[in-house]
């Protein structure tokens, strides 16, 4: 590619930023570079479409781009640290104001105008759990927990927390309202903003928390929704991956994508 786009050249800047190989495998032919695989990937995410015809638009350009196969391979073999770092690169440093919250991605993805014609049973519904820590002021999101089956909301937030730069204030509904989740904010100095459960007034932490706790404040958490809706909307609320490391791959190549289209 002689003249290379915008995108391509972030993503290889990114690439040397966390110290990423020129080549993904050490042994094969080296015919493409790990980052026009990135590069392929995230345009699939980006057009919401086949791997086939992700390869045929990016040839009508004359961008040198793997096989399709190529690529379903390679989506499967590229390890978490890689995706973790350049979702961190592209949220940013700082995040002082964030929302948790959860939403699910469709593992089939059926017309079912032709379910219905064929006479065909609905599809089972599957789907893939996305929880997510959400910056308020950018709009970005800054650390992902991604399972294929499904699991209570708290279960996730211990880990976001570990993987997300400290902050200020974390905004939640009433199913992150615990104790246990109160007590560790409490300890890393993190103000919760998280609406009470009814009939649920125990629990030495959550009543520190909750004098700090303003309802009006609290509605700023329905931003993280607006960017679940936008997320889906631009790239696609289904999955087409049928292994953990496929889904996975694709949810973070959406994510990915929606940080970089709102960076300057």
């Amino acid at each position: 590619m002689e003249k290379e786009g915008k995108l391509y050249r972030k993503i290889k800047r990114f690439l040397r930023m966390i110290g990423c190989p020129r080549w993904l495998h050490h042994f094969g032919p080296k015919k493409f570079k790990f980052a026009q695989h990135a590069f392929a990937l995230l345009m699939k995410e980006v057009l919401s479409c086949s791997f086939r015809r992700c390869v045929k638009i990016l040839e009508m350009f004359d961008v040198a781009t793997p096989t399709y196969s190529a690529l379903c391979k390679c989506r499967k073999r590229i390890p978490f640290r890689i995706w973790n770092s350049l979702l961190k690169l592209t949220a940013g440093m700082n995040h002082n104001i964030v929302a948790v919250d959860s939403t699910g991605f469709s593992r089939t993805n059926p017309s079912f105008h032709y379910v219905k014609r064929i006479n065909c049973k609905k599809p089972v519904k599957r789907y893939a759990k996305l929880s997510a820590f959400f910056d308020l002021p950018t709009r970005k999101f800054t650390a992902l927990k991604i399972r294929v089956k499904p699991r209570h909301d708290i279960m996730d937030v211990n880990y976001l927390l570990n993987m997300s730069s400290p902050s200020e204030k974390l905004f939640g509904d009433s199913a992150y309202d615990a104790e246990s989740l109160h007590k560790i904010c409490f300890d890393k100095q993190i103000q919760t903003i998280i609406k009470p459960r009814k009939n649920v007034k125990r629990g030495f932490y959550r009543r520190k928390q909750m004098k700090n706790y303003a309802e009006k404040e609290y509605h700023q958490r329905s931003l993280i929704e607006s960017g679940f809706g936008s997320l889906k909307r631009k790239y696609g609320g289904s999955v087409s991956g049928k292994k953990f490391k496929s889904v996975q791959t694709e949810i973070f190549c959406k994510v990915i994508a929606h940080n970089l289209s709102l960076t300057t």
